[in-house]
């Protein structure tokens, strides 16, 4: 990591730069995988490497040193990173995406996080019905406690989810909350047996005063001019975010399942048969594994990476991807991450009795792909209702 600039300093990496960067991390973070989740959190070293390569900035606006790339960059730069280790790769999607999300913020709230330093990372609970939020003079009064927090411990700001219902008219809306890390708490609860390194603690919050310009109404970011806009006015931040997420940690999936392609071909291309004392390369039902491996994960990021692309030209001509469109966003990207799955599954069952080794990198994949799976946003039966529902004229009942 020598070419990498300090935090902050210099021109912000451009693409190639940050993909370098990620493709050198992959040893060492696949190296250091087994101790990462042994701490159940990213290893303190690894933030430091993610910082000093620029990677937490990806999305993250120039006017404060980011290198606000492409959207589609996000999945492929994570994607590089899953190679190496999926609980790193889930941490970064996460805390890169929440950049991403902060530039549609008021510029009040953006330069109270990023002032300081843009190096700030924003942690994230967005489980809505977890939290409660009542007005109160010039803002909010919030409570709850949420699950799943990933890189909590690396962050010095957190964006949760609370339903704020209107007294007068029985009504509710859905907003996202930016709070200083003095106003939670971080509850150790994670013991898991996938995506194990990412830290994703529950979090409470005991009626905090939250100010107005530190709070957005979710139908804000669905895509369009949004609070910050004024300040960051690229494409980039009118997409809606809230069909696009599943792209972003979508990536770690793409990753866990190139790294086990990568390891799974690496290996077998010297083993031999504990049996028959043949080359494994020489079976043919091992070679059409492989085959429906990588052609799975290939379709995956090619469905991602199309619609990455076809929202942002659609932003860019002044067009607001329709309700069909976003559906399969949501559909696309739970797909993606199904493919990724059947095909570390394919390889791991390829692989026979070693695969359960503790040392064989194929376990790890085998669950984090799984875990990852279960994330509200890539979760398959959610996500193909919801475009179903959409596509036979009905209510998608949550957000789009």
């Amino acid at each position: 990591m020598a070419d990498a600039k300090p935090h902050g300093a210099g021109d912000p990496p451009d693409f190639a730069t940050l993909l370098s960067r990620a493709e050198a991390l992959v040893p060492v973070l696949r190296e250091r995988a087994g101790r990462t989740e042994e701490l159940r959190r990213v290893p303190d070293e690894t933030i430091e490497e993610l910082h000093r390569s620029g990677l937490f900035r990806i999305l993250q606006p120039r006017r404060v040193g980011g290198s606000e790339l492409p959207f589609r960059s996000i999945v492929e730069l994570v994607s590089a990173i899953g190679r190496g280790d999926g609980s790193t790769a889930w941490v970064l999607a996460n805390l890169a995406a929440h950049h991403w999300l902060l530039g549609m913020w008021p510029k009040r709230a953006q330069d109270e996080v990023w002032g300081p330093s843009p190096d700030n990372l924003v942690g994230s609970a967005l489980i809505f019905p977890r939290g409660r939020a009542r007005a109160a003079g010039g803002g909010y009064r919030v409570t709850g406690r949420w699950p799943f927090s990933s890189g909590v411990d690396a962050s010095s700001w957190l964006l949760v989810g609370a339903i704020v219902q209107d007294e007068e008219t029985g009504g509710v809306e859905p907003r996202i909350f930016l709070l200083p890390a003095s106003d939670f708490s971080i509850i150790d609860t994670w013991h898991v047996i996938g995506l194990g390194g990412t830290g994703s603690k529950d979090v409470a919050v005991e009626d905090v005063f939250v100010p107005d310009y530190r709070t957005i109404a979710v139908g804000q970011i669905t895509g369009g001019p949004n609070p910050g806009s004024a300040v960051n006015p690229a494409v980039l931040y009118q997409l809606p975010a809230v069909s696009l997420f599943a792209f972003c940690i979508a990536g770690v999936s793409l990753g866990i399942a190139q790294g086990a392609i990568d390891y799974f071909t690496e290996t077998m291309r010297t083993r031999t048969s504990y049996y028959t004392g043949r080359s494994l390369a020489d079976f043919v039902t091992l070679q059409i594994h492989l085959a429906e491996a990588t052609a799975m994960t290939d379709a995956a990021r090619a469905v991602v990476l199309g619609d990455c692309d076809e929202a942002t030209r659609l932003v860019s001509e002044h067009r607001m991807p329709t309700l069909d469109q976003r559906a399969r966003y949501r559909r696309d990207g739970a797909y993606a991450a199904t493919l990724c799955t059947k095909a570390v599954d394919v390889l791991f069952g390829a692989t026979g009795g070693g695969a359960i080794y503790a040392r064989n990198p194929l376990q790890r994949a085998f669950r984090d792909v799984h875990a990852a799976n279960a994330h509200y946003v890539l979760n398959w039966d959610i996500n193909g209702a919801m475009y179903g529902r959409v596509a036979l004229g009905l209510s998608p009942d949550a957000t789009l």
